[in-house]
């Protein structure tokens, strides 16, 4: 047992010090390849810095502006001021909400972790629902209908699912809000906000539910199929016991491998379903970035989901480690 946490001990402390090493390489990049995307793209900030009245600036008036926001420098100098800032402390400033960039950031960034969270929460939730319905009975009438579901459902594209769930449950049943965290004009409450999350969250949910079902199953049809699950129904313990002292105890360590793997699918998730239900988070923010050319909000929260998406999958790593002994790192 002693020898065994030394062990545990010993790759946890490998497999950290390997993506601390590699995550600023990664970080690096990502967001250098913001910036030399921005460089390239035929969008031009100082048309939507203007708006409408950009046809009528002078070129002097769109000089003075392309210094004030920065857009006259070269990508890598852009790239080099952003860091310095960002160092400092000053991520930019979004020409598009017209406050500090942090500000966005900190004020939209909860709504986007509460969403994520809850919808994360419920598929696992339903998905460990169903594995142990399946589970019951393998290839029989229940596990091949929820196999035939979510094989039709992981088809289905986030938008579409977020669009469908508004027409039947907001517009057709009128039993849901379908905009914002809140009604207009009033201030979120625990209730009026668990309304306005119901739809959001079911949307980005259904999304990955399919994923981890399948992966459930595979890995329940994979532990029915064991010596040692034979063994146990050999000596004549009761189904129960084998099911959750056999089978569950190993089915369900590969979900936390596939949530670190899906983690940047439900961050493009996040994005699809905030938009739809205008849902006051960060990836609203992008979208409204992205279409205004406010590249110092895009650099921003590009870099805080790569951030995101490294720490997700360090932990989820780590979390494998613990829960399966057979999972080892190489020297």
């Amino acid at each position: 047992m002693i020898r065994r946490l030394g062990e545990r001990r010993s790759d946890l402390a490998r497999l950290t010090a390997r993506r601390a090493v590699a995550a600023p390489l990664v970080l690096v990049a990502v967001t250098v390849g913001a910036f030399v995307l921005a460089a390239v793209s035929p969008l031009e900030p100082l048309a939507a810095h203007f708006g409408a009245g950009y046809e009528r600036t002078t070129v002097a008036e769109r000089a003075a502006a392309a210094a004030a926001l920065g857009t006259d420098l070269t990508w890598w100098q852009a790239w080099w001021t952003w860091v310095g800032g960002l160092a400092a402390g000053d991520a930019g400033f979004s020409h598009s909400y017209r406050q500090p960039v942090l500000e966005v950031v900190t004020q939209r960034l909860p709504w986007t972790v509460l969403l994520s969270a809850t919808a994360l929460a419920l598929a696992l939730a339903v998905t460990l629902a169903a594995g142990v319905a399946a589970a019951r009975r393998p290839h029989g009438a229940v596990d091949r209908a929820l196999a035939a579901m979510a094989v039709l459902l992981s088809a289905v594209p986030p938008f579409v699912l977020a669009m469908g769930s508004v027409a039947v449950f907001a517009v057709t049943l009128g039993w849901l809000p379908v905009t914002g965290a809140a009604p207009p004009g009033q201030d979120p409450t625990l209730a009026t906000l668990a309304r306005h999350l119901v739809l959001p969250a079911v949307a980005l949910a259904a999304g990955q539910v399919p994923w981890m079902l399948l992966a459930l199953r595979r890995s329940v049809l994979d532990a029915e199929a064991s010596a040692p699950v034979a063994e146990a129904r050999a000596r004549g313990l009761s189904e129960r016991t084998v099911l959750t002292g056999h089978i569950a105890a190993v089915s369900w360590t590969p979900l936390i491998a596939l949530i670190g793997a899906r983690l940047p699918e439900l961050i493009a998730g996040s994005l699809v379903v905030e938009t739809v239900f205008a849902w006051p988070g960060l990836a609203a923010a992008t979208v409204d970035a992205a279409l205004e050319a406010d590249f110092a909000l895009l650099a921003a929260v590009t870099l805080g989901a790569s951030a995101t998406v490294l720490v997700g999958t360090w932990l989820a790593d780590c979390l494998l480690l613990l829960a399966d002994p057979r999972v080892r790192i190489d020297a």
